[in-house]
């Protein structure tokens, strides 16, 4: 086992992402090495029968890992109380991120995977002006660019948008940011997953990729000239409708998608993969993941959570995190 952890955030505490860490630390605990970012007194409160250990190195998780869940504690202002759901931990969950991260920029930490967050408590409580994690990462660690990922062992999809309104979405596509995500696309596909010549296809946009103009003409305008301007450096084919994209025959030619908008990326991938699928940034100085999917606060407390993302997670970030050690 690495003696350099993971680092995991806390989340949202009033959603699942407790009760999944755990059962990920029983499941992992003597796979890998990880350090949950959160408040020892919250989590020893919440979970009473689970062994937790305070480690104020993230460097030692390892040296207890097999014997209790290692926590780097982040004090929470308000105490645990069951059953109800305190919208005054947002500024905790945001310190979780903040902390987490900096570890990894200074390789305390091997790699980052994030729990589930929710953004409207986020930006109602805080002022939390980032679209999601993406963004936010992108902001604490200074990268010129982000971009989301979507994996599972059947499919990944790139959305070149991401956390908008539809009609924002065609708006925000260029030829730049067409052109800037297939590229990043390509490269971490070479660099993280080993793929020496990665297979890329791109969505149209419009229904049956426009039908040469009838249904629009971004296809024309600005996804087709991306494409082309890449070609002889990359393996890129499109723009593809998006309907016939997906089946099982047609992923057996690609490595990635590359998608124009958030649902035409996921609907697929959580439909094929929905308990397996990772969340993966690409773009960052260290490798980070997460799960595909939400606080999920309907189940919390009820422990009839499935970890199986967040394990997948972890070990993605595991699998991805020999670029930074």
């Amino acid at each position: 086992m690495s003696s350099l952890p993971i680092a995991l955030t806390c989340g949202d505490p009033n959603g699942i992402g407790p009760e999944i860490t755990v059962k990920a630390w029983e499941k992992l605990k003597n796979e890998l090495n990880f350090v949950l970012f959160s408040s020892f007194d919250y989590m020893t409160k919440r979970f009473p029968e689970i062994p937790i250990v305070r480690v104020d190195n993230p460097k030692n998780a390892y040296k207890v890992m097999q014997d209790a869940l290692p926590i780097f504690d982040i004090p929470f202002k308000r105490k645990y109380l069951p059953e109800v759901q305190n919208i005054q931990f947002a500024g905790e969950t945001i310190k979780s991120i903040e902390i987490a991260t900096q570890f990894c920029m200074n390789r305390t930490t091997k790699a980052l995977c994030t729990n589930p967050i929710n953004k409207y408590i986020l930006s109602s409580c805080e002022k939390f002006n980032f679209s999601g994690h993406t963004d936010f990462l992108k902001y604490l660690t200074q990268s010129d660019n982000a971009v989301m990922m979507l994996a599972s062992d059947k499919l990944r999809v790139v959305p070149v948008t991401v956390h908008v309104s539809l009609k924002d979405a065609t708006n925000l596509i260029s030829e730049k940011l067409i052109t800037n995500t297939i590229k990043l696309c390509n490269r971490s596909l070479i660099k993280s997953f080993r793929i020496a010549n990665p297979r890329i296809v791109v969505t149209g946009l419009n229904p049956h990729s426009g039908e040469g103009g009838m249904f629009g003409f971004e296809e024309i305008n600005l996804i087709s000239p991306a494409i082309k301007a890449l070609q002889d450096k990359i393996n890129v084919k499109g723009p593809f409708s998006a309907d016939s994209l997906f089946h099982r025959n047609a992923r057996k030619n690609y490595d990635a998608v590359i998608c124009m908008y958030h649902d035409q990326a996921l609907i697929p991938i959580k439909t094929i993969s929905f308990d397996s699928a990772v969340n993966i940034t690409l773009g960052l100085p260290f490798a980070r993941t997460s799960p595909d999917h939400g606080t999920a606060q309907d189940i919390a407390n009820k422990g009839v959570a499935s970890p199986s993302s967040l394990i997948n997670s972890i070990k993605m970030a595991e699998a991805l995190s020999y670029e930074t050690t």
